[in-house]
């Protein structure tokens, strides 16, 4: 909040908090307009109010220190018109771009430095922060949904948000890590179903979020060592994702996102051959061509429904729009990781057999748009999400 104001005239202090209040967090709007004892004491757009015109600033003030945003986003929710927190769920299926916690604690994401930013430890994300899902969850009003795999160690009303079904390294189909695909996410669903966890009516204002298809085409690389055949493998994996999105549809899911890929040719692994400063331009191809042809296959799902069920969330724009240097900054400024190996046998969280770290972090994660070779750090995810959340309303 600590703006600098130069050579500003003298503003009445009520009407100087009155322009300041646009620039606090929705959770405190939430505050004043739900909570009864505030209500009658703060004021918005010159509104009177019995509290001291002096003291309206200082009280907000006070209330966006004291308040933590994401301990209130169900607030945020309603202050921005969305449901109130509880009558939507999200069902989450996919990658490491949306998992949450789903893996066991031998992998990566439960390892130091993976949590750094949020929650101050390892927590099972493959970040130092908060990911897709939990900045979705935000904009729906609710908490970030359980895990699958902590199903059983929550009350029944920590499944009240919905469930994550995603794991790190899936795709669609198969890849190299032993881990559910997509198909196996939908199963556990589909028995979660049959035991009668959710209703009819939670699936009919319930909301899916499927991200994939990264994994599936470095999988595709590793089996065939070349880019050739490629446009034959993004039709045949279109096809698998639209039967998938229109069985998740078939148990009752009001409305499916789904993300478009990821300009994969920025990732750090890609452009770590030109020292972090160009993005591989026919890996960014490969990727426009999937989000082309998956484009053209949503827009065909919703003629063909005769409704707006499925919906796309375009990561390749938002991840491009961030990723344009402005001014003097250096390319590498936004694509070079901030964990990294200390060599190329190593990788972000790497310890030897004598516990020594074998990777470094850089000295501002919350500046980095990656966080290792190929996840984003939680200042990435803000960014994107900061793009994407104009058009997230199309999820009602």
């Amino acid at each position: 909040m600590n703006r600098q104001r130069k050579n500003t005239p003298h503003v009445n202090p009520v009407r100087r908090c009155d322009l300041d209040l646009l620039h606090f967090p929705s959770y405190i709007l939430y505050i004043h307009s739900h909570t009864p004892y505030f209500h009658n004491f703060l004021f918005f757009n010159g509104e009177t109010s019995s509290l001291h015109p002096l003291l309206v600033c200082p009280v907000l003030f006070l209330l966006h220190k004291v308040f933590s945003p994401l301990a209130l986003v169900a607030a945020e929710g309603l202050v921005n018109g969305r449901r109130d927190n509880g009558s939507v769920k999200l069902f989450v299926f996919g990658d490491s771009y949306a998992d949450t916690g789903n893996w066991e604690k031998f992998a990566a994401s439960w390892k130091e430095p993976y949590g750094f930013t949020f929650p101050g430890k390892p927590a099972g994300r493959f970040s130092d922060g908060r990911v897709l899902t939990d900045y979705i969850a935000s904009f729906l009003g609710i908490q970030s949904p359980v895990p699958y795999t902590w199903r059983k160690t929550v009350e029944k009303s920590g499944l009240q948000s919905g469930m994550n079904f995603a794991f790190g390294g899936t795709g669609i189909f198969d890849t190299f890590i032993n881990a559910p695909n997509t198909s196996t996410q939908i199963d556990f669903f589909q028995q979660l179903l049959e035991e009668k966890a959710y209703s009819k009516q939670d699936l009919n204002s319930s909301i899916a979020l499927v991200s994939l298809a990264g994994n599936d085409y470095t999988t595709y690389i590793q089996r065939n060592g070349k880019l050739q055949g490629l446009p034959a493998f993004t039709t045949s994996l279109i096809s698998q994702l639209s039967a998938s999105l229109k069985r998740i549809h078939g148990f009752g899911v009001r409305k499916i996102a789904v993300t478009t890929l990821q300009p994969l040719g920025c990732l750090p692994i890609s452009t770590a051959f030109s020292s972090y400063e160009n993005c591989s331009e026919s890996w960014n191809a490969a990727s426009r061509f999937h989000n082309q042809k998956l484009q053209q296959e949503i827009q065909r799902m919703n003629k063909e429904s005769r409704e707006n069920i499925y919906e796309t969330l375009d990561l390749y724009t938002a991840f491009m729009s961030k990723l344009s240097p402005a001014g003097n900054m250096k390319p590498s400024s936004f694509l070079m990781p901030c964990c990294v190996g200390v060599a190329s046998n190593y990788s972000c969280g790497n310890i030897d057999k004598n516990g020594e770290k074998k990777y470094v972090v850089c000295e501002k994660p919350e500046l980095s748009i990656f966080w290792d070779m190929v996840h984003p750090a939680q200042n990435g995810w803000d960014q994107v999400y900061s793009s994407l959340k104009s058009s997230l309303h199309r999820l009602y």
